[in-house]
């Protein structure tokens, strides 16, 4: 768990500008640290160097958009995140031990090994399935408590127990419980997945570990089922819905799951994908 906030802040500020060119003065800077005690201090928490962080996530993002922009040139999207066609190439190797133009051709394929369940099969459903469980939704800001990891989604179930222990004097009957997710597990190896843990909260909360997730329109996919399926739901999402309609997704916002039911004996749940997307130009 990230336990220091101003590393916090330094993680939505390299986000919130992965498109440019970000340096280790820019975040020190923005968290109002010297660059060499913010070094160590990011170095501590979240066990990478800044620039490894950035150059980590650049590439990660290029690698979901060529495999969910499928029509876009690979150039492009490697000079959305500041690389030249051949440096492009080059780190993209480093990185995945392939050409980019390798990975897009076997994106499809590999979404389909399940990350964490690994004996499980499964496929992704027909467009028309998909869509029946899908509404576009003007979704409201949430103002929450949240605590930040990197790992293994798998982990989250036994996460929310501690979590919500920790947190019980600020529930209500009217608490939302929400993860925010920033990676593709198909894409982003399990270690190094980043999301958050969060129950809504009002805006005059006085704990540190508060932040406001934004919404605004989203696709909102209602599933129902049990938790080792909802890969194959963002997966439909990603590879089957979205190339069909005429929406992107808002690379300025995040995922978000919003939970209504949750058995903890059989793990099924009932809850919402929250996509944020905006229309295609």
């Amino acid at each position: 768990m990230i336990t220091k906030e101003v590393v916090n802040q330094a993680i939505d500020y390299i986000l919130a500008n992965i498109e440019e060119e970000i340096t280790l003065e820019d975040v020190a800077g923005h968290c109002h640290l010297s660059k060499y005690y913010f070094s160590r201090l990011f170095k501590e928490q979240t066990k990478e160097s800044v620039y490894g962080f950035i150059k980590r996530v650049k590439l990660e993002q290029s690698a979901f958009r060529l495999k969910t922009e499928q029509e876009r040139r690979i150039t492009e999207i490697g000079a959305d995140y500041g690389y030249s066609p051949s440096n492009y190439s080059w780190a993209f190797r480093q990185y995945y031990r392939m050409a980019p133009i390798d990975f897009r051709r076997q994106s499809f394929i590999s979404s389909m090994r399940h990350p964490f369940f690994h004996h499980e099969n499964w496929q992704v459903e027909s467009f028309e399935a998909c869509d029946e469980k899908i509404t576009v939704e003007d979704i409201p800001d949430y103002y929450v408590i949240y605590e930040r990891r990197f790992g293994s989604y798998e982990n989250l179930c036994g996460e929310w127990e501690g979590f919500i222990e920790k947190y019980r004097d600020f529930i209500t009957e009217d608490t939302l419980l929400l993860e925010r997710t920033y990676d593709d597990p198909a894409v982003t190896s399990a270690d190094h997945c980043l999301y958050d843990i969060c129950i809504s909260v009002d805006e005059d909360c006085t704990l540190t570990n508060t932040t406001k997730i934004r919404g605004g329109r989203c696709i909102v996919y209602h599933f129902k089922g049990y938790a080792k399926h909802i890969y194959a739901a963002y997966q439909t999402i990603f590879l089957v819905w979205l190339p069909k309609v005429s929406y992107e997704l808002d690379a300025s916002k995040s995922l978000f799951d919003i939970y209504h039911t949750v058995d903890s004996a059989t793990m099924y749940m009932e809850l919402d994908i929250c996509v944020p997307i905006k229309w295609l130009l």
